[in-house]
């Protein structure tokens, strides 16, 4: 186990001890390790949109899928557009986007209670989120970039679990895998004032100016945004991994610029 509460499984896969603790779930999010893919996309891209081989991308789904114990054929994947859409999955969506048409577009967010419903979201910086409520047995997958991370889709998923689930939110764990850190997310004054407008008398206190840009924790906006849904400080666990300092192990569009995509998933056992 690592200070952050996370560990490597088998080289590939990162998973966050509390969740694997529960015996709930299976999860992870992957790295760029140890994949089928060359070029850009070496080697585990698991971008099904990019510009890689097809076939590459289906043989990284069935070796990231096997780490993970999931089969490919429950994973429901959706198409992301920075948006706060939270969509509820079922067994009717298994397969969607990998091996059958999806009609999940604009959807940066998934949650269940069913089990055998693999929910997968995908980052290459972006902060990917995932939920579990072991008492109501209720799960989530998040994808958080800046734009959903300043019209708090955290909030929206964990509001979502409330409402149409019955969670509690002093139940819920979170786990936010790896993204671009303080130290690289380098934004202009327009998108600073934009974390200023949602958060104002934090946005502050979680950016540094330097040389005339703003370098913004979007770590710690995402945990005050869960905070003021109830949710617990030590139930919120954060990778402290950066996607754009670890180019051994992560894709990063803001290094990279054309580049793979890695995957956060989670399914009810």
């Amino acid at each position: 186990m690592r200070k952050d509460g996370f560990t490597y499984e088998g080289g590939r896969v990162l998973c966050c001890d509390a969740f694997s603790a529960t015996g709930l779930v299976k999860h992870g999010f992957s790295t760029k390790k140890r994949g089928s893919s060359t070029g850009i996309f070496s080697s585990l891209n698991l971008g099904v949109h990019t510009q890689d081989q097809p076939d590459n991308v289906e043989q990284n789904f069935s070796l990231f899928c096997g780490d993970v114990s999931i089969d490919p054929e429950h994973l429901v994947l959706s198409q992301q557009v920075h948006g706060t859409v939270i969509h509820r999955a079922g067994k009717e969506d298994c397969g969607k986007g990998l091996y059958r048409e999806s009609n999940l577009k604009e959807i940066d967010g998934l949650v269940t209670n069913e089990p055998g419903v693999a929910l997968a979201t995908f980052y290459a910086d972006c902060t990917p989120i995932l939920f579990l409520d072991p008492k109501q047995k209720v799960i989530a997958s998040v994808h958080s970039g800046w734009r959903g991370t300043v019209q708090k889709i955290a909030q929206r998923a964990a509001m979502t679990m409330m409402r149409a689930y019955g969670c509690n939110s002093e139940d819920i764990l979170v786990a936010m895998g790896p993204s671009i850190k303080q130290c690289h997310f380098e934004v202009d004054e327009d998108v600073y004032l934009e974390f200023l407008l949602h958060f104002r008398g934090m946005a502050e206190k979680c950016t540094i100016k330097k040389n005339n840009k703003y370098y913004i924790d979007t770590d710690t906006l995402n945990v005050y945004s869960l905070l003021q849904m109830g949710i617990l400080q030590e139930h919120i666990y954060t990778s402290k991994s950066c996607t754009y300092c670890n180019e051994e192990l992560f894709f990063s569009h803001r290094r990279d610029g054309e580049t793979g995509r890695m995957c956060a998933v989670i399914e009810l056992q």
